[in-house]
């Protein structure tokens, strides 16, 4: 059967379609060309300046071959190119007429899984790199599960460095059906299996003549098209209030009693003259103007950042949480959270650590380890004596003030936080909230508005 040909990406768009932004990350065990295929999708899509392209050219970095070092274009600390592995994340930004990208290009390293953690926390998908030549390997398995840990809606399986087993479907079927043997075990609905060369560009932008038996989309294409315009949580209105906004404009009176509440929803659709709660108080309010940067708006949803105007006059600061009167979140001291843990030091119970939650940072111990995960079984290990480096479990956590928030499933943003270590000010561990055992009652404090 003959390579798909794949129609050019600005075909049949109109020129008023709204351009998307996709975010994605590629992943995987060190040397399995993650770097490489990035460099080779900006190469190839003409997503490069002249210079860089010259400064390609003038590196020492050219092989003997004459062959560009693409993955210099992400690898920028001089230890990463030294070594030529990524320890770092490096951000990388194109564009086609079809769509926005923004790439988080992580590390394969096992000591570095916490990098990998950071550039996968925000994106629509990943790709998973591996080297045809090794399979599926643990670094494989572990950026598998972090991938449905994490909840990105979308995975794509790249084969790489296909030419280096001559180009074998059996090589390619092998890998695939080494995944399908264990994907069932996790939360990962959309998932393509791709095969390529980084190296040599063979179905990564452009379709390859090496693959005659593979009738899919080319990665490009396929990043152009994925469906991700229900990704975002529009069921159950969430804003974590970031700031008080009281504008000091002595030349407009009008401003003089102007009180905004701003910060980005996380959550759901917010309209003028909806009702709201503010959490934890319990108080509610309406809706009495929605302000952006271009001015005043009806309605506005996830991800937009806006300014609110409540009708009533009441104490809400950084932290509070507005949230709609349908589809409530939980509320509590006591959370019970899988969490990545990302410091030398082990995980054990008693810990005091500061717990980050959308806008808000507080106090926070540990109270159990309920488990950790066999990441060659995906099976839990119930009550370890503690969490080491780049371990996975299920934890319990006792925080000094109530916390809202959604079961990650529910909500990435407001399902979400982080533990940052008292005294050194790092970041820690990287947590997944499970969904409350109860949402807050509508009628919580009715004697309000």
């Amino acid at each position: 059967m003959p390579p798909s040909s794949s129609p050019p990406a600005s075909a049949a768009i109109p020129a008023n379609h709204p351009v998307e932004i996709l975010r994605f990350n590629t992943c995987g065990s060190v040397d399995d060309g993650k770097s490489t295929l990035i460099g080779r999708l900006l190469y190839d899509s003409k997503s490069l300046m002249e210079d860089q392209i010259e400064t390609l050219e003038r590196s020492a970095d050219i092989t003997g071959g004459g062959q560009i070092n693409l993955a210099n274009l992400t690898d920028g600390l001089r230890a990463e190119r030294e070594q030529g592995i990524t320890i770092d994340v490096a951000y990388r930004y194109f564009a086609t007429p079809r769509r926005k990208f923004i790439v988080a290009d992580t590390p394969g390293h096992l000591q570095y899984t916490r990098n990998m953690v950071t550039g996968a926390s925000s994106s629509n998908l990943a790709v998973v790199l591996v080297d045809a030549r090794l399979g599926v390997i643990e670094q494989s398995r572990r950026h598998t599960y972090l991938t449905s840990l994490l909840r990105i809606p979308h995975l794509v399986i790249a084969v790489n460095k296909l030419d280096l087993v001559g180009w074998s479907e059996e090589r390619f079927l092998e890998i695939r059906d080494a995944f399908e043997s264990f994907l069932p075990l996790l939360d990962i609905k959309d998932v393509k299996f791709i095969p390529l060369s980084a190296l040599n560009g063979d179905n990564v932008v452009d379709s390859s003549k090496h693959t005659p038996w593979y009738n899919g989309p080319n990665l490009l294409a396929h990043l152009e098209t994925v469906h991700i315009g229900s990704d975002w949580n529009l069921h159950g209105f969430r804003f974590p209030v970031q700031w008080v906004n009281r504008p000091n404009n002595p030349r407009n009176a009008s401003l003089h009693d102007f009180r905004g509440l701003s910060g980005q929803i996380a959550g759901g659709i917010v309209k003028v003259g909806q009702k709201v709660m503010i959490l934890p108080s319990g108080l509610k309010s309406r809706v009495k103007e929605i302000w952006t940067l271009g001015g005043s708006l009806p309605e506005a949803f996830c991800p937009q950042s806006v300014t609110l105007v409540l009708e009533d006059d009441m104490d809400v600061s950084r932290g509070d949480q507005i949230v709609g009167l349908d589809l409530l979140p939980g509320m509590s001291t006591d959370l019970h959270a899988q969490v990545c843990w990302m410091n030398p030091r082990p995980l054990q119970r008693g810990r005091n650590y500061y717990l980050k939650h959308t806008t808000q940072t507080l106090q926070a111990i540990v109270t159990s380890l309920e488990n950790r995960i066999d990441i060659h079984t995906f099976e839990p290990q119930p009550d370890p004596a503690e969490l080491g480096m780049n371990d996975i479990g299920e934890i319990r956590i006792k925080t000094a003030k109530p916390v809202v928030y959604d079961g990650y499933g529910t909500n990435r943003l407001t399902g979400s936080f982080i533990l940052i270590e008292q005294g050194t000010n790092q970041t820690v561990a990287a947590g997944m909230l499970m969904p409350p055992q109860e949402p807050v009652r509508p009628e919580y404090n009715d004697f309000a508005i």
